[in-house]
């Protein structure tokens, strides 16, 4: 096992859990794991296989850069606050527990708020 490469999965995967302010068993659930098997991937012991790798991009609404550690801290372009991404990432996952007619009424909301 790439030891390095299980902590740094289990850093940005603790953070971006916190960060939408899920818990664990939360986590766990949604990628299909066991609470304790997923604290494990967080501490750093233990490697994800691809097919929970690509659901934990999915629920932590992280790129697999990102949470590879792979992201390129120099690349150009306008770059988000981390706190931004927080917040989009926890609206993100706020919106998707929407029903249609709510959704609809947050982007008409939301729209306006921007211009």
């Amino acid at each position: 096992m790439n030891e390095e490469l299980a902590a740094t999965i289990g850093a940005i995967s603790r953070a971006a859990r916190e960060q939408m302010g899920l818990t664990q068993a939360e986590v766990a659930d949604r990628v299909g794991l066991v609470p304790p098997v997923y604290s494990r991937l967080e501490r750093g012991q233990m490697l994800p296989s691809v097919p929970t790798l690509y659901r934990l991009c999915t629920e932590l609404m992280l790129s697999p850069e990102d949470l590879l550690g792979l992201a390129d801290s120099s690349a150009k372009g306008p770059r988000t606050r981390p706190e931004d991404d927080s917040n989009l990432r926890r609206l993100l996952f706020l919106a998707r527990k929407l029903d249609e007619r709510k959704l609809d009424a947050l982007v008409r909301i939301t729209t306006e708020l921007a211009r």
